[in-house]
């Protein structure tokens, strides 16, 4: 028997829990989409090769009739045909078996095995199935698998591994998500360190990148070593809580039986196709006793605390999706409480990994993960302890200073539309701390998984408080964060997106539990402009009118169900009548679930405090409700509140004013877009977001001590009003571009004097395929979809300018004004005008090409190369420079910083620096190559899976300005006024919307839902109101030719009726005159 998600119940004989598949599809159905079409897009087209299967897996071979062969046969053809594990998901729980009959029966292909799973998962229900699929018949099976109605989706198995560091390792993958030093898709094993004193000098020169000083002075004297002294763990002790009754499942590399540390090892379980139950790591022991050990030199949170281990990891630190898959069914059918999980990477679209997560925490069992070892770079938090249903958990010293190693937030899944949300959770002590060996005795390691099991403890023994029969009813992954970061002790130093809501302090989240009732909550539940640092980015640049949307993306907590429901819109409710000039729209969550929700503020000054100076403050408020728990009659409610407390300053001129370009750059997920700098061998993805306030944070704040102000844009060029900037922005950027948006930027740089800075990066086809490599996680061909930079598309869009970049790949260092710098992969220029000013120096070409040029002239030849050029054009002006690497702070050798400042001084002030601008660098005649020359697109990536562009419909979105959302910006030349931005003077030169009625309709009805009202109550719709709009509503270019058209057709077919009224005439007088004769 079968059990459907859509019945939300339990099979039977089972404890297994069902999640409703219709409330997970309205929560997330956005989300999965994207998922889906990232995933299958990630299917390779290239070869592939064998990967091992499981060893203690039984494969089974079906004919296309359907018969099973013998295993013999089955694993002779193993040895001659290359197969590749897929995941098939189903829409509903079955046995086993019962999915396997059903896959035999309904495809009719052959070359496909239905992989036995011989572990304690399979005497429950499951909702997927792992298959080998031959090569050969790849593409055709997947297809026929995905197209059967009971198949959820189909996916790669994909294998996860991790290195270990110890002293013999040292300074090997170090820190992160690395393999052999590199960083690769999927996810890992989170690493710790086996090193007695990790200080260095490249992790503090690392450090200096961060917004933290940090004090690498070893403070483990006394009783510091014990951890668990630090958070007052005894108090609790005393009173009798030691973690009874609560069931800790640690998913890691196992634990030996009869370890002298644990009084409470339950279960152990084996997920790998290894035929041991041991540790023979040391990973899982060290976090099992951090929680739960009991020795007097490493003592565990919780000693009380039932032990259930969980090895989904081989001794060679490798692991399977399917594993994992299996291992959290496991975990909810059994009821277990809490779960730590010390896997992590940048992978945040892996979907059925997330979807699971998803399920387990939707069956109320508490997750705790590290954020992740990539410090202290922004940008850099790990999947699953990213997701607001998990409690992400950072590391800091014993000094309370952010550990370098520790990665930074923002979440970027919601990147370029929105804003990432505030991550890690919570941060704890992560270095040096103690804990088991595999057989006996204590060590001291240090890592986010240390971390990790430090909360789980603390949750673990939190647990404990609440009396057994109504845990259940009080503790769930929602309640259990507030308790924590409310509680949490808030450091002074570090920003949000550095330390969440700050250490973890038992004691306070204990008391906070003790009288705790179910209530729905935001965090961060305060927006202090005035709290600098830990308010960073926002409190380095105040609101202003005029301005792009500030948007701070805040979580929902809903303690009181798993679902959960937005009763009535969020309200703005300012303190004083100055709070009535902001205005906030507000995209937010349509379900609750589980247990989370996204609250986004979309934050403008209305055009009447173009001069305001000074603070605003009230709160927003938001009604939540759930359904009645059991035994309740009623529905649960709460108003959630968050805090706000402004600057505003008048709108500042706009030469000081630069919008960066968000909008065109792609990052990992869901593609392999390369790193920058090539030089660099740790880290082949770029991964971080690009955003100003993840890798390029110090850069935003350089910007900002500099004078200028500096706004975002998520949406195409036709959604900015030229008019308001000095300088538009271009970095690192991957996308192409629409006609719309080349067709508005040249106008408005020689029409409106809109100052254009470009910072490109390389491109070579040869070099990109050099670097296509066969990924061991994924199990497939991972080739480059672009380069550092789409050269191509930058291309097209200087053309109007003459400017185009070239395909070399130049490294060297050079100085300008006795500044110097290096240049790391970086372009150069082979088309720009004369009369501009073009800086050329001496390097050396790695690209593919230049590589084989100088092995033909026998040596290393260094050639000049101009890679800055500087131009005046119409009534803007241009700087293009080859590189970004030198902003970027992921992989920075030297900052050119002081470069950016005087570009930008002269495309947005006009200043010229006299050595930039220099006679000798000034050329008479243009630098020219033909178009055939120039570097190419690729034509065997389908490009548009991972544009924003391509195949996609031009619109502003939600971080674009109100009066422009769902229609395609400005300066599309629509009949019609010019739409202006309030409290400005503009010239009317056709800069106006275009729109259709049709479209106009069709965005109301979609966001009616969810975009509500101003700060005077009225209602947003998400497109602009006709009282707001300088404009008729109905343009005659797009109803002027069909009312002609259609005029015409009424014309035309009354003609032909006229025409047929008087045949029928004269029929019927004929006929008359016959009846008479007769």
């Amino acid at each position: 028997m079968c059990i459907s998600f859509d019945e939300g119940i339990s099979p039977p004989n089972s404890k297994l829990k069902m999640i409703s598949l219709r409330v997970s599809k309205y929560a997330l159905s956005l989300l999965v989409a994207a998922v889906a079409i990232s995933l299958l897009h990630l299917e390779p087209s290239v070869h592939q090769t064998q990967s091992p299967l499981p060893q203690n897996q039984t494969l089974t071979l079906t004919s296309p009739t359907g018969g099973v062969e013998p295993h013999a046969t089955s694993n002779h053809r193993e040895e001659q045909i290359a197969r590749k594990n897929f995941i098939v998901r189903f829409r509903e729980y079955c046995r086993a078996e019962d999915h396997r009959s059903y896959l035999q029966e309904s495809v009719k292909l052959g070359g496909w095995e239905w992989v036995e799973r011989r572990n304690p998962a399979a005497k429950f229900p499951t909702d997927f199935g792992v298959v080998a699929v031959e090569d050969s018949a790849r593409a055709a099976l997947i297809e026929e698998f995905s197209s059967l109605e009971r198949v959820k989706d189909v996916s790669a198995d994909l294998s996860y591994q991790r290195g270990l560091l110890d002293k013999r390792t040292k300074g090997v993958g170090k820190v992160g998500a690395f393999v052999d030093g590199k960083k690769r898709p999927g996810k890992i094993l989170t690493a710790m360190s086996f090193s007695e004193d990790e200080t260095s000098a490249s992790a503090t020169a690392a450090a200096a990148t961060s917004n933290t000083t940090i004090n690498w002075k070893r403070h483990l004297l006394g009783q510091k070593s014990q951890v668990t002294s630090l958070f007052g763990a005894d108090v609790l002790w005393s009173k009798g809580y030691a973690g009874a009754k609560v069931k800790m499942a640690i998913f890691d590399t196992g634990i030996r039986a009869h370890h002298p540390h644990f009084r409470n090892i339950k279960e152990r379980t084996n997920w790998t196709n290894e035929d041991s139950l041991n540790d023979n790591l040391g990973h899982g022991t060290f976090v099992a006793g951090v929680i739960a050990g009991e020795d007097s030199e490493c003592l565990g949170f919780a000693p009380d605390t039932e032990i259930y281990a969980f090895r989904v990891f081989t001794d060679a630190q490798v692991s399977y999706t399917s594993w994992f898959l299996d291992a959290f069914n496991y975990a909810i059918a059994t009821n277990m409480d809490v779960l730590n999980l010390s896997i992590g990477g940048p992978d945040y679209l892996d979907l059925p990994f997330v979807e699971k997560v998803w399920e387990l925490t939707a069956n109320n069992v508490i997750m705790v993960s590290a954020i992740g070892n990539d410090g202290p770079l922004y940008g850099t938090l790990n999947n699953p302890a990213d997701q607001s249903d998990v409690i992400g958990v950072g590391g800091i010293d014993y000094s309370d200073h952010i550990a370098s190693f520790s990665s930074r937030g923002m979440s970027t899944w919601e990147i370029p539309h929105g804003y990432g949300r505030v991550k890690p959770d919570v941060v704890a002590y992560g270095r040096e701390i103690m804990g088991s060996k595999i057989s006996t005795g204590c060590k001291s390691l240090s890592g986010t998984s240390v971390a990790s099991p430090v909360v789980a403890g603390v949750v673990c023994l939190l647990a404990s408080v609440i009396p057994e029969d109504t845990r259940k009813d009080i503790l769930n992954p929602a309640s259990m964060k507030q308790a924590l970061v409310e509680g949490a002790a808030k450091l002074s130093g570090p920003n949000m997106y550095e330390q969440g809501a700050g250490r973890v302090d038992l004691l306070e989240s204990y008391e906070i539990l003790k009288s705790y009732k179910p209530r729905a909550t935001v965090f961060p539940d305060i927006l202090d402009y005035t709290d600098c640092p830990y308010s960073w980015p926002f409190c380095r640049q105040p609101l202003y009118a005029g301005a792009m949307p500030v948007i701070f993306n805040a979580t929902i907590l809903n303690g009181m169900g798993v679902i959960g429901y937005v009763e009535s819109p969020p309200t703005w409710h300012p303190a004083d009548e100055e709070g009535n000039l902001l205005s906030i729209h507000f995209t937010y969550s349509d379900v609750i679930w589980p247990w989370t929700g996204y609250l986004a503020l979309h934050m403008q000054i209305k055009d009447e405090g173009a001069q305001f100076s000074g603070e605003i403050e009230g709160n927003v408020t938001l009604s939540v409700y759930s359904p009645p728990a059991h035994g309740e009659k009623g529905y649960r409610r709460n108003t959630c509140i968050l805090r706000l407390k402004l600057k505003v300053i008048p709108t500042p001129p706009r030469p000081n004013r630069v919008l960066w370009d968000q909008f065109h750059s792609i990052k990992y997920p869901p593609g392999y877009i390369p790193r920058d700098s090539l030089d660099v061998r740790n880290d082949i993805l770029d991964w971080h977001g690009d955003h100003l306030h993840t890798n390029f944070h110090i850069m935003f704040n350089m910007l900002r001590d500099a004078g200028y102000y500096v706004e975002t844009l998520g949406s195409p060029f036709t959604c900015f009003d030229a008019y308001q900037y000095g300088t538009l922005l271009l970095v690192d950027l991957e996308d192409e571009y629409f006609a719309e948006e080349i067709e508005k930027l040249r106008d408005d740089v020689i029409n409106t004097g809109l100052g254009l800075a470009v910072f490109a990066e390389w491109y070579n086809v040869d070099t990109m395929v050099k670097m296509r490599f066969f990924d061991d996680n994924t199990r497939s061909w991972w080739t480059p979809v672009t380069g550092g930079a789409n050269i191509p598309a930058l291309n097209d869009l200087l053309a109007p300018f003459q400017i185009a970049f070239g395909d070399k790949i130049l490294n060297g260092d050079f100085s300008i004004d006795g500044e110097q710098s290096r240049y790391a992969s970086g372009t150069d220029i082979v088309k720009f005008p004369q009369g501009g000013y073009l800086h050329s120096f001496p390097f050396l070409d790695s690209s593919e090409s230049g590589a084989t040029q100088n092995i033909l002239s026998s040596g290393l030849t260094k050639a000049d190369s101009p890679i800055l050029g500087l131009l005046a054009v119409g009534g803007g002006r241009i700087a293009v420079y080859g590189d970004s690497n030198c902003l970027d702070s992921s992989h920075m050798v030297t900052n050119c910083y002081w470069l950016l400042k005087k570009i930008l001084d002269f495309t947005s002030k006009n200043l010229k620096d006299p050595v930039l601008f220099s006679d000798a660098v000034r050329h008479d005649k243009p630098l020219y190559l033909e178009d055939n020359q120039l570097p190419s697109r690729r034509t065997d990536v389908n490009f548009s899976t991972y544009s924003a562009v391509i195949g996609k419909e031009l619109m502003c979105r939600s971080d674009s300005r109100f009066e422009i959302w769902g229609t395609k910006g400005y300066g599309l030349h629509a009949k019609g006024r010019t739409l202006r931005l309030p409290g400005f003077v503009v010239t009317d030169s056709g800069r106006d919307l275009n729109f259709t009625t049709e479209d106009f309709h069709i965005k109301r009805s979609n966001v009616s839902e969810k975009n509500t009202g101003d700060s005077v109550g009225n209602k947003y719709l998400g497109i602009p109101q006709k009282d707001d709009l300088d404009m008729p509503m109905i343009f005659a270019s797009h109803w002027l030719v069909p009312a002609i058209l259609a005029g015409s057709g009424v014309l035309l077919l009354l003609s032909f009726w006229r025409i047929r009224q008087k045949r029928r005439r004269r029929r019927k007088g004929s006929g008359s005159g016959r009846f008479t004769n007769v």
